[in-house]
């Protein structure tokens, strides 16, 4: 098993590149949601970090998951809180791993049931290969390369640590 190290140094990069990136696209203020679990864990630091005015905000997909069928229902599913209007807003969702972008497409078809964002960026802690939609991050903390059966995992919350597995 090994381990990637240093993940506070990881999310101030992900702040500097989301604050450049708001910046230049003159988003005034962004709001943020969290993916139950480990997106939440990072989107709280990050929205710390950048000072966003809106409370943060989290999706639990697990209704949404187009695999619902084949891996069943999580035994803990949270609820989403959305405590502000994403109508003509531009929101940040924030989520630990990108893998194929089913989770992402997941988080999308949840947030456009409560409203119209002007914009969706996507900013994701790992960004790995295995793409099976094309889903793409805005700010990456940082992209790994792993062998066929290996997967990443985000634990936490405190500490956060990122551990990658080789499966059976």
């Amino acid at each position: 098993m090994n381990t990637i190290d240093n993940i506070p140094a990881i999310i101030d990069d992900m702040a500097g590149q989301l604050d450049t990136l708001t910046g230049k696209r003159g988003y005034a203020n962004p709001a943020m949601v969290g993916i139950h679990t480990g997106g939440v864990w990072i989107a709280k630091l990050l929205h710390a970090k950048l000072g966003i005015s809106d409370p943060l905000g989290s999706l639990d997909i697990a209704f949404y998951r187009d695999d619902f069928t084949r891996i069943g229902m999580n035994p803990v599913v949270q609820p989403s809180q959305l405590p502000f209007s994403i109508d003509n807003r531009h929101i940040i969702v924030v989520d630990d791993v990108l893998h194929t972008g089913r989770t992402i497409r997941a988080a999308m078809n949840e947030l456009f049931d409560y409203g119209r964002p002007a914009s969706i960026t996507l900013a994701t802690l790992i960004e790995r290969d295995g793409r099976e939609l094309p889903i793409e991050a805005g700010v990456v903390g940082r992209h790994v390369k792993l062998e066929p059966r290996e997967h990443i995992k985000l634990t936490g919350p405190a500490p956060l640590a990122l551990e990658i597995k080789k499966t059976a």
